[in-house]
């Protein structure tokens, strides 16, 4: 049956526009974008949605997620990851490596994929390993994982300490079209910190994790790309410093990209008191100046994406002393309202905001999405900009709710999802 979409406000980040338009959309593909009205009644074969008063976009791709799979079955699934992110408007989820055991040989890899197509919900995109085991040491085997439908390869949640296996492993990128995705951080620096190192670690008595951990590597990955010319992608940018840093490389013309997550314009260290271990992330949350660093960023252009850090864990992971409690939060449900409120601010506009979760991840990723025109994939989602709630942990879709923006006062949320022409999520409003 073709779907009819009708009457609203679509957003094109390519043109930099949002106009009313209906969207005809026949098997997988959107086969018409018309004015509004403009199609003739094709009868009961056709589905009708009503889009007006909603916004229409190219679903969103989230190019860093934890989906805990293998391994982590207890935290979160492909399955229960993928609800998750269709409920929050993502068509497509690029997962990080860090599972048991590691994603960094085919085999892996094409599991993540099978897991994926019975979950039949998001398109997923599994991230390799830069190293075996994560461990720093020896490169995987990058053709091979490529091959078995890896898009871009990080030792996430580690850093490549090496200089020179950072360097090979940039060179092999690029050979094999492996976005290289670099967790900035010196563990000098960070080893045995909580949370950001400031004020409030002082008066909470929590050890910390200063600001140069995460910008002594992103200069170091800055001066790699500049001395090969070779891309690097910095995730998860947290500190005003990083933010300079890389505003200083685009300026020169080095191939250098950087992602930011919803919680770092969100919140700051204070989120930490009363020992709030659903606040606890890595990076963390960094002083108020660093959010209005990342807020600019966002805005100027500086950081490219935006991107979740989804990293589920259990209720009883997080209920323990803060020192003991796992670093991150989920994301994936409220990434949509958080950077709605960039829009509200004048921060960001609608295409800008929807390039950044969009068009700018599958560009960098080299998968499809990001675009609604006729011919392509209809991967897209209907926004509702007005609808205002209140967070709560029993509406969330995620196997797990280490959420710091429960019980958070929202607006905007995602009522539709759609991939390869299919409804793969919709609220009853």
């Amino acid at each position: 049956m073709a779907i009819l979409i009708q009457g609203g406000k679509l957003v094109d980040p390519v043109r930099n526009t949002v106009e009313e338009k209906d969207l005809l959309i026949e098997k997988d593909r959107v086969v018409k974008i018309l004015p509004p009205g403009a199609f003739p009644d094709a009868g009961p074969r056709l589905k009708q949605i009503d889009a007006r008063k909603r916004i229409v976009v190219p679903g969103f791709v989230d190019m860093h997620v934890h989906l805990r799979e293998p391994g982590f079955e207890h935290k979160e699934t492909i399955a229960t990851g993928s609800l998750a992110g269709a409920a929050g408007g993502f068509t497509a989820l690029a997962c990080m490596p860090n599972t048991r055991p590691v994603n960094d040989e085919p085999s892996v890899t094409e599991f993540i994929l099978g897991r994926a197509a019975q979950a039949d919900l998001c398109r997923v995109y599994p991230i390799a390993a830069i190293t075996l085991g994560q461990k720093g040491e020896t490169l995987t085997d990058f053709a091979g994982l490529k091959k078995a439908g890896a898009v871009g390869v990080s030792d996430d949640g580690q850093p490549v300490k090496n200089r020179e296996l950072m360097r090979l492993a940039m060179e092999h990128g690029k050979a094999f079209g492996l976005a290289v995705i670099s967790h900035c951080e010196d563990l000098t620096l960070s080893a045995g910190g909580v949370m950001h190192e400031g004020s409030v670690s002082s008066r909470l008595g929590l050890r910390g994790i200063p600001a140069a951990s995460e910008e002594g590597m992103v200069k170091r990955e800055i001066s790699l790309a500049r001395e090969t010319g070779l891309p690097v992608h910095i995730a998860h940018v947290s500190t005003a410093g990083s933010v300079e840093e890389i505003r200083r490389a685009k300026e020169q013309g080095i191939p250098v990209t950087a992602e930011t997550a919803p919680h770092y314009f969100s919140l700051d260290h204070r989120a930490v008191e009363e020992y709030n271990t659903n606040a606890k992330m890595n990076p963390p949350l960094r002083e108020p100046e660093d959010v209005e660093a990342i807020k600019k960023g966002l805005a100027e252009g500086v950081i490219d994406v935006i991107a979740t850090d989804h990293a589920p864990h259990s209720r009883e992971e997080k209920a323990v002393a803060f020192e003991q409690a796992p670093f991150g939060i989920v994301g994936l449900e409220t990434a949509f309202p958080l950077t709605l409120r960039l829009i509200l601010e004048g921060i960001l506009t609608w295409p800008e905001a929807v390039r950044k979760l969009s068009l700018a991840p599958a560009t960098l990723l080299g998968v499809a999405g990001g675009v609604l025109r006729e011919g392509v994939a209809a991967d897209l989602s209907i926004l509702d900009p007005e609808y205002s709630y209140v967070v709560k942990s029993e509406d969330m879709k995620s196997k797990s709710r280490n959420s710091p923006f429960i019980g958070w006062s929202m607006k905007g949320i995602n009522v539709m999802t759609m991939v390869g022409g299919r409804i793969v999520w919709e609220r009853n409003l």
